[in-house]
């Protein structure tokens, strides 16, 4: 199994850098500028402490990328899949209205919460793909109103319908019950790592505004 601690030790002083930037009024909007390197470099860590890079985890790796961003492309043009909403700034350019770096954040978030249920040994891939899209949907919860606040994105009345987060549930479902047919073997440490720190960065941020 690859050595992780560095990686995490790296992206954990990444990760509170984010807090404290985004913390303060002098230096939040930089942070929001360079919120796609820290994207892309969760990415490629977490690619990279990935245990067998072969052609299927490749694939699987594009999939879940470019149908998170078609998912979203969808959503934001036709408002049928979590209401309707748009992106702003802090994810970088907008490409049919949504950022392509939204597909490789669902990437990060289903990969991280694949690897974590998968490290609990359930057997049944149902149950593991439900409680992955209910730990999925929950984070969505916290993060929301981070996301509004810094410009990601926004809705239309200023608060996400129900309906977003019934298709969160579904759609994490879908994409976790894929990621457990890889038959990934060996759980990724830095990918759990990863899970917490985006629950500490969200949820402590979500404090803030509280």
């Amino acid at each position: 199994m690859k050595n992780t601690k560095p990686l995490s030790y790296l992206l954990g002083s990444m990760y509170l850098a984010g807090i404290i930037g985004l913390s303060f009024e002098k230096t939040e909007a930089f942070f929001q500028l360079i919120t796609p390197f820290h994207l892309l470099s969760v990415c490629f860590f977490l690619i990279y402490t990935h245990e067998k890079i072969n052609s299927r985890f490749q694939i699987f790796s594009l999939v879940i990328s470019l149908l998170g961003y078609l998912i979203e492309v969808a959503g934001v043009n036709t408002g049928l899949i979590f209401g309707h909403y748009t992106y702003l700034t802090t994810l970088g350019p907008n490409v049919f209205g949504t950022p392509p770096m939204i597909g490789i954040n669902w990437f990060i978030m289903i990969y991280t919460t694949g690897m974590l249920v998968l490290s609990l040994q359930i057997e049944n891939i149902y149950l593991k793909s439900a409680l992955g899209a209910a730990f999925m949907t929950l984070f969505d919860l916290i993060a929301e109103p981070v996301a509004i606040a810094q410009n990601m994105w926004n809705w239309q009345n200023d608060t996400p319908p129900v309906q977003n987060y019934v298709a969160w549930f579904l759609i994490s479902f879908v994409l976790l019950l894929y990621f457990f047919k890889q038959n990934f073997q060996t759980p990724n440490r830095l990918a759990k790592t990863v899970w917490i720190y985006q629950w500490l960065f969200f949820g402590i941020l979500f404090l803030k505004l509280i």
